[in-house]
């Protein structure tokens, strides 16, 4: 009888297990990807949650699938489907956004689009020649061939991302928090609200390259949910979800080259662990609070 172990190679000498992970290319331009994305989606991210737009970071996480695939078909590098399909996916979200439709036409519209990307996903994938080997890494994620070229890149789109959050950011902030208030002082909500998207749509086109196209979210949205969990101050919230975001994707980075499964599995899983413990603390913390409040109503 053969015993499958699930973890391989791994041993109780902590330093020498880190020193390995360090021993190869391979492993080194995955590390590096993941923190460059992992940065930049920790950023992002709290301004999704903060905008409530997380259905849309989802349409444009599903809309990159049908983009890797298509790029697999035509034999381009999948980087040029990632970014030119939710390129595409941010401007068609932005015309949805933007004609003042009713919210649940909205979100109908939306809805709509992310049905479309999956057919034409799964239309792609039918219609390449062979057996499509890297399935699951589109839309699980995968550590294994990431070159030092596309680090490059990574980080450049990074660089750009991270530079129009900082230069919108106050304003950016102002639209997400009270969106008239803020279009009365004279703020371009409209304009902020289509630059952004265009920016989460270059963020999802990143992180994809790195959870899937499907798990995209374990690091777009589920740091940034529990930083706006734990304070609302917004710099200690940015820098809390970008640290969550690095946490989980380091280990989970570990964890993968260690054991027979993908990375986005354990990324997904610690982010959401993460999630589950805070928001069980503050339910902890809170109950006292919220039974001190009711006994002073009632007295």
């Amino acid at each position: 009888m053969v015993e499958l172990s699930i973890f391989q190679g791994v041993s109780w000498n902590v330093v020498s297990d880190v020193q390995q992970l360090f021993s190869y290319p391979f492993m080194v331009n995955a590390l590096e990807a993941g923190t460059i994305v992992a940065v930049m989606a920790g950023v992002t991210g709290w301004f999704m949650v903060l905008r409530r737009q997380t259905f849309a970071g989802h349409t444009l996480s599903v809309i990159a699938f049908p983009g890797a695939a298509a790029a697999s078909l035509a034999g381009l590098p999948l980087a040029v489907g990632y970014f030119g399909f939710c390129g595409l996916g941010a401007l068609a979200l932005a015309g949805i956004a933007g004609s003042r439709r009713s919210l649940s036409g909205e979100s109908a519209a939306i809805g709509s689009l992310q049905a479309l990307a999956l057919a034409l996903g799964f239309l792609f994938v039918s219609l390449y020649q062979g057996i499509l080997n890297g399935l699951d890494s589109l839309l699980f994620g995968t550590f294994l061939g990431i070159t030092s070229d596309q680090v490059t890149v990574l980080l450049v789109v990074a660089a750009v991302t991270l530079v129009l959050v900082c230069v919108a950011g106050r304003p950016l902030f102002f639209a997400s928090v009270d969106a008239d208030v803020a279009r009365a002082a004279g703020v371009p909500v409209q304009l902020l609200g289509f630059g952004f998207l265009l920016v989460l749509g270059l963020s999802v086109a990143e992180t994809s390259q790195i959870t899937g196209a499907l798990l995209v979210f374990s690091l777009l949205v589920t740091p940034a949910a529990t930083a706006h969990q734990l304070t609302a101050r917004p710099g200690l919230g940015i820098a809390l979800s970008v640290a969550i975001a690095l946490a989980v994707t380091w280990l989970g980075l570990a964890l993968a080259y260690f054991s027979i499964y993908p990375v986005g599995f354990y990324v997904t899983s610690l982010a959401f662990g993460i999630y589950v413990l805070v928001r069980l603390g503050r339910g902890i913390l809170d109950r006292p609070r919220a039974t001190a409040r009711l006994a002073g109503a009632t007295s």
